[in-house]
């Protein structure tokens, strides 16, 4: 009786370009953890959750998804789309600034200009969520929160394409989101094991 084995159909591309953002070089204050994927926006898809740790405080949440379909996408433009999302508590009286959602969204743009992760058609959202207590609770005072929500598409057809630098930028999304200062330029950050928190 012949044992019948299943053949592995995932596009070489779409491994290649997981394998990369697996490998990655992340902002040490990230830990990252891979998570279930979305199975009904694209043939193919990958998925990250990260947490901005510093000491025991858990300054920033968000997740990096890689999505391909290999027949491509109209609304993509391309085979590849990155969607991330990143939260994270903030000053009441900064949540009162009104640039701050076109600060925020700056912060995506420049990480991955920085990382010279070419991308097409993104778009997005910024969010800035401000609620006061009352009553029984007014003693807990204000609260705020930050939130980006964004898409783009990745620039494959260069061959220094790496899709590890789309999940650099969105590590540093996620740090300055959370209020850390950028890395000093050359800066190498020393790797945290991932998964480990």
């Amino acid at each position: 009786m012949a044992v019948r084995s299943e053949i592995d159909r995932t596009p070489a591309q779409f491994t290649a370009a997981v394998e990369q953002v697996r490998h990655a070089v992340l902002r040490p204050e990230v830990v990252v953890d891979e998570m279930p994927a979305p199975q009904r926006i694209a043939p193919y898809a990958f998925a990250s959750s990260g947490d901005v740790l510093v000491g025991d405080d858990e300054l920033a949440t968000g997740r990096f998804i890689l999505l391909h379909d290999p027949a491509g996408n109209d609304a993509w433009g391309g085979t590849f789309r990155c969607v991330t999302f990143a939260r994270a508590d903030i000053e009441a009286d900064m949540a009162a600034d009104p640039v701050l959602p076109s600060v925020g969204w700056s912060w995506l743009t420049e990480a991955l200009d920085a990382y010279g992760s070419a991308y097409d058609a993104a778009s997005g959202s910024v969010t800035v969520v401000r609620s006061e207590a009352f009553g029984g609770m007014e003693a807990e005072g204000a609260d705020a929160q930050i939130e980006v929500r964004a898409s783009w598409t990745p620039q494959t057809d260069s061959p220094t394409a790496d899709m590890g630098g789309h999940a650099a930028a969105w590590s540093n999304l996620l740090c300055a989101i959370a209020g850390l200062p950028p890395l000093s330029p050359g800066v190498i950050p020393l790797q945290r094991r991932r998964g480990v928190r």
